[in-house]
């Protein structure tokens, strides 16, 4: 394993899903499942299959509007609360202090949680001098076990470290082969702030299932392209949350530590970079 933020974890080959260590000390899972787009139902059921199948890190968020079926399948799994690291997020609507306090206690009381492994803001919209202060007081008081951003830059994370007390412990962003984020990845790095990929498949976008560089390197290994991205993420230490509502997909994208790229791969997939967005509707 490369040594990126020099936090990953022992490898736990067929022992489970290897950990990061976050900067305040907390051990976060680095292959997680996703759960945007997913609703009703289908999401319940997903969830209870991904927790099944071995998934410990559950991603969620207030704008998603499916904290309550997220909420339930985890009653319904029967894992013991404390094995799970759960994530929400605080979304726009709610931003400022006393507005995020009211968030918080709305995306807990929705999941049916006592507390929250890991909150962020969910993007570096309206007052997030006053969001980060109550999400400070609510990680001090040991409401949430750990606070970061999503979607935040350089320059945006700069502004926030020049006030915050507590240093986030996340930044989720998009990344995948086509949009690399290398600078985001260094300046994370020299902060020690853990980067973690949403859409680690650009969902699909610009052909990524199909792309002829990850499918040669997935039929060297008897791998599919999506497991081969999700290795691409592991190997640089970035943490990742695919979705799916298919089991098979679900249990595929489990099956990526029994196989290393080498470097020739990880070059070739660094070739792959166009350095933008794939989903600049989101910008």
């Amino acid at each position: 394993m490369p040594d990126l933020f020099g936090n990953v974890l022992t490898d736990k080959v067929a022992k489970g899903i290897p950990d990061v260590k976050l900067n305040n000390g907390l051990k976060m899972p680095i292959l997680g499942f996703g759960t945007y787009a997913l609703s009703g139902d289908v999401c319940q059921k997903s969830v209870v299959e991904a927790i099944a199948a071995g998934y410990r890190l559950i991603d969620t968020a207030k704008v998603y509007g499916n904290e309550v079926e997220v909420g339930k399948a985890i009653k319904q799994s029967g894992i013991d609360r404390k094995q799970l690291f759960v994530t929400s997020k605080l979304w726009v609507d709610d931003a400022g202090y006393e507005n995020a306090k009211k968030g918080f206690e709305e995306t807990i009381r929705k999941l049916g949680l006592e507390y929250l492994d890991l909150y962020l803001i969910h993007r570096p919209r309206g007052d997030v001098k006053g969001s980060w202060k109550a999400m400070e007081e609510l990680y001090k008081a040991g409401k949430i076990r750990a606070i970061g951003i999503s979607n935040f830059s350089p320059e945006q994370l700069k502004d926030l470290l020049s006030y915050a007390e507590v240093k986030p412990a996340v930044n989720q962003i998009e990344t995948h082969a086509y949009f690399q984020q290398s600078n985001d990845y260094n300046v994370l790095k020299q902060h020690n702030i853990q980067m973690e990929a949403w859409a680690p498949f650009a969902e699909g976008r610009n052909g990524l299932f199909t792309n002829e560089v990850l499918t040669q390197i997935a039929r060297k290994y008897g791998k599919t392209t999506a497991q081969v991205s999700l290795r691409w993420h592991y190997q640089r230490g970035i943490v990742s949350i695919p979705r799916s509502s298919q089991k098979a997909h679900i249990l595929e994208n489990l099956n990526i530590f029994d196989f290393k790229l080498d470097d020739a791969d990880m070059k070739a997939i660094e070739k792959l970079d166009l350095n933008k967005t794939q989903f600049p509707e989101w910008s």
